[in-house]
């Protein structure tokens, strides 16, 4: 991560190959009408270059190396630097109407967290958050994460904070890309789900690398990234690909039994629901899929027959007892005490200190 600021020198005009194409002549003591007749030219072709700026083709760089000598690569790389110098131009005056755009991104956090570099300018500024989100203008990122047909917009969180919650889902996107995985199994992915139950009871630095590991070896990526300012989203699922899936998990401050409870949701959503569909996970969802995916959750960490047996106990509510069905279980305390939190069985003040906070270090 780094807050320094840029510095990087650009050059705001190259001068027109045609300058140096003069000052050859002059060199040389060669007309212009001279070199029009040596490459079978009119002089006005000649000025039009001179004088004009007018484009020096690779065919009349090959032309001028033979009448002049000097290379034809040389005018070709003359010729490209000068056509990018102004295209470089006309950017950078495009760039500067979108100061407007930026104020709408939470751009301090970003650069904190190191997703973008800092810039005292705010056309560059603006040339870096479009490269962050890969788009060549507001208008690009609108369409691709704001349009009315955008599956990201059914996530009322999304809708109200599009800014925001489109940067914490493309960091997730680019965090994602560099995870290598072997091709989706929904077998392998139960088997790796099994697994990770147990890695519950571990701590942060021993469960996030081996999550990461056995979900990729089953075509998931997973990934822990950190909140951000405006984004009010503690989950997320998508396909990247055919046969890749990712689940994003914002991991700020979280207790154990949310952030596991996330996790399985999210895993239910792919094992359960299309490819095509995304899922933004927030306080407000409350549709039918996503009830299938509580379900999941719920069953997968603890199954209801187990749980309906706890239930039973007369001191189910005691540290001793959730200890040690959580034991039984092979699952963290937390989740039990979590959910009986949930359901209203305990008040939320009550076995806290069964859960833990998770601060894991993110990208």
């Amino acid at each position: 991560m780094t807050n320094r600021i840029q510095n990087e020198y650009i050059p705001d005009y190259v001068t027109p190959p045609g300058e140096t194409l003069q000052d050859i002549l002059n060199t040389i003591s060669m007309a212009k009408s001279e070199l029009a007749d040596r490459i079978g030219r009119t002089p006005k072709f000649i000025i039009d270059i001179i004088k004009h700026g007018a484009t020096i083709t690779p065919t009349t760089a090959m032309e001028l190396e033979k009448a002049l000598g000097t290379p034809a690569s040389f005018w070709n790389n003359r010729e490209r630097r000068y056509r990018e110098s102004l295209a470089k131009q006309e950017e950078r005056k495009r760039l500067r109407n979108y100061s407007g755009w930026l104020k709408e991104f939470p751009l301090n956090e970003m650069i904190k967290a190191g997703w973008i570099k800092r810039y005292k300018d705010k056309t560059d500024l603006a040339d870096e958050l479009l490269k962050f989100f890969r788009v060549a203008s507001p208008a690009q990122w609108e369409r691709l994460w704001c349009s009315l047909d955008a599956t990201y917009r059914k996530s009322k969180a999304f809708a109200s904070k599009p800014q925001a919650c489109s940067v914490w889902l493309r960091k997730g996107e680019i965090e994602a890309q560099g995870i290598s995985c072997r091709s989706y199994d929904k077998n392998t992915f139960l088997s790796a789900l099994s697994k990770i139950r147990v890695l519950t009871r571990t701590a942060p630095e021993h469960f996030e690398h081996q999550t990461i590991k056995l979900c990729s070896e089953s075509g998931v990526a997973v990934v822990f990234t950190q909140s951000i300012k405006g984004a009010p989203v503690y989950g997320a699922t998508r396909w990247l690909a055919p046969e890749k899936a990712m689940i994003q998990l914002s991991v700020r401050g979280k207790w154990e039994d949310l952030l596991w409870f996330t996790f399985f949701h999210e895993a239910g959503h792919i094992l359960q629901h299309g490819k095509k569909e995304v899922f933004i996970e927030d306080n407000e969802n409350q549709t039918e899929k996503e009830n299938e995916a509580n379900h999941f959750a719920s069953n997968f960490l603890i199954p209801n027959s187990a749980w309906q047996k706890f239930l039973s106990l007369k001191d189910f509510r005691s540290v001793a007892a959730v200890n040690a069905f959580s034991e039984r279980l092979g699952v963290s305390p937390a989740i039990v005490v979590g959910r009986l939190q949930h359901e209203g069985r305990i008040p939320h003040t009550h076995l806290n200190g069964l859960r833990r906070r998770f601060a894991i270090k993110t990208g």
